[in-house]
This record gives C-alpha cells, sequence and structure tokens, in this order.
C-alpha cells in the first residue's frame, strides 16, 4: 500500500510482531475482518429488502407476556 504515513506504518508493524505475523499476514487478516462484517449501508440494504413481518399481536403484548410467563 502506498502513501501510508510513518507513524502508522510503525504502529502495524509492531501490532503485526505482537501477534506473531509478518505485516502482510497482520494486514490480510486484518482486511479479512473487516470485510466479514458488512457496513451499515449493506445491513440497511438487507433490512429493506426482506418481506415485513405481520406479527398476530402487538409487540409490547408479546414482550408482555414473555415477561409474565418467566415469573
Amino acid at each position: 500500500m502506498r502513501n501510508v504515513p510513518e507513524q502508522t506504518h510503525e504502529v502495524l508493524k509492531v501490532r503485526a510482531a505482537a501477534a506473531g505475523q509478518s505485516l502482510s499476514e497482520y494486514l490480510l487478516a486484518q482486511l479479512n475482518t473487516l470485510t466479514a462484517t458488512p457496513s451499515i449501508e449493506e445491513l440497511t440494504t438487507r433490512i429493506n429488502s426482506r418481506e415485513p413481518v405481520e406479527l398476530e399481536s402487538s409487540v409490547s403484548e408479546i414482550i408482555r407476556e414473555e415477561r409474565d410467563r418467566a415469573c
């Protein structure tokens, strides 16, 4: 990667060494973690593409029933 500030590069090198990895291995693992989690925009799109759920009772009634059952 180009144009990485020196301070950022040093921090990443230290973290990679602490993880027992080369800088490339460390960055690849970080990128894999980053891309495994959807962004807010991706989540919003996914949620908006789903069909609405029709409930027989209101949410407050369902919660009240569950609380009553737990007692």
